[in-house]
C-alpha cells in the first residue's frame, strides 16, 4: 500500500513538473528551493508498551518545490526533500542519538494571500518519505559506539538483536504558515505529525507493543523563482 501511495506521489511530482513547463509563460508557475532545520523526536511506545521518553534531535532539509495555481490565491506545491529525522534519549550517563535520513515527498495546498509588499502563506498536505540511511551513535563517558540503521518490515530471529531497525516507508502530515517577500525570498515555520509506526514487526519480542512515529517541527528558508 505505502509502495503504491509513493509511486502515485512521484506521479503527482512528475504531473506537476510538465505542467511547470507548460505554463512558465505565464509567469503563475514557479519553481522554488529551500532548507533549514529539524527538530525531531520519536513519540509512540516501546517494545514494552512504556512511552518513549525521547528528546529532540535537531536535524536538517533541503530541496526543491514546484507551485503550480489551481484557483486564484490557492496553488498545488509538489517537491523533493532530503530530510534528517530521528531523536535523541538521556539515560544517566548514557547518550543514545538516532538519525534517520528520508527521502520526502510533500504534496501540499498553499493559500498566499497579498500583505504588503510580499505574501502571507499557510499550507498543508500529505507527505510521504522513503528512508535511504542512518546511523545511531551512543556516548557514555569517553566511549563511543557507532551502528548503521537497518530498513525492513519485519525483523526474524535470525536478524541480529543489536541493529536499529526501522520500516523503510514513512507517511504523515505537514502544516506551514510564512511569508514570502516581493522578489521570491520566503521563510516558514513548519510541524510535521508522522501517522505510520516506523518501526517493523519484531520476532524478538512477544507481544511486542512498539508503536514509534516520527514528529516534529522546523523552520526553512528559501527562494522562489
Amino acid at each position: 500500500m505505502i509502495t503504491r501511495l509513493f509511486t502515485i506521489g512521484i506521479i503527482l511530482f512528475l504531473s506537476a513538473s510538465s505542467a511547470m513547463a507548460q505554463s512558465t509563460g505565464n509567469g503563475k508557475t514557479s519553481f522554488g528551493i529551500l532548507g533549514g532545520v529539524n527538530f525531531q523526536t520519536l513519540t509512540g511506545t516501546d517494545h514494552s508498551g512504556d512511552e518513549l521518553d525521547n528528546d529532540l534531535l535537531i536535524g536538517y532539509h533541503a530541496g526543491f518545490n514546484i507551485q503550480i495555481p489551481i484557483a486564484p490565491e490557492f496553488y498545488f506545491q509538489p517537491g523533493v526533500l532530503y530530510s534528517l529525522k530521528g531523536a535523541k534519549n538521556i539515560s544517566g550517563s548514557i547518550t543514545s542519538s538516532t538519525k534517520v535520513s528520508y527521502v520526502e515527498l510533500p504534496l501540499n495546498l498553499v493559500y498566499k494571500g497579498k500583505l504588503g509588499n510580499g505574501y502571507f502563506m499557510v499550507g498543508f498536505g500529505p507527505y510521504i518519505s522513503y528512508g535511504i540511511g542512518g546511523k545511531v551513535t551512543t556516548t557514555g563517558g569517553d566511549a563511543s559506539l557507532d551502528t548503521d540503521v537497518s530498513f525492513q518490515d519485519k525483523v526474524e530471529l535470525t536478524d541480529p538483536l543489536a541493529t536499529t531497525y526501522f520500516k523503510p516507508y514513512d507517511a504523515g502530515g505537514n502544516i506551514f504558515a510564512g511569508f514570502e517577500m516581493a522578489g521570491g525570498l520566503f521563510l516558514q515555520f513548519n510541524t510535521q505529525l508522522g501517522m505510520l509506526k516506523v518501526n517493523p514487526e519484531n520476532a524478538w519480542f512477544t507481544n511486542d507493543e512498539a508503536a514509534k512515529k516520527h514528529t516534529g517541527f522546523g523552520a526553512s528558508m528559501g527562494f522562489r523563482f
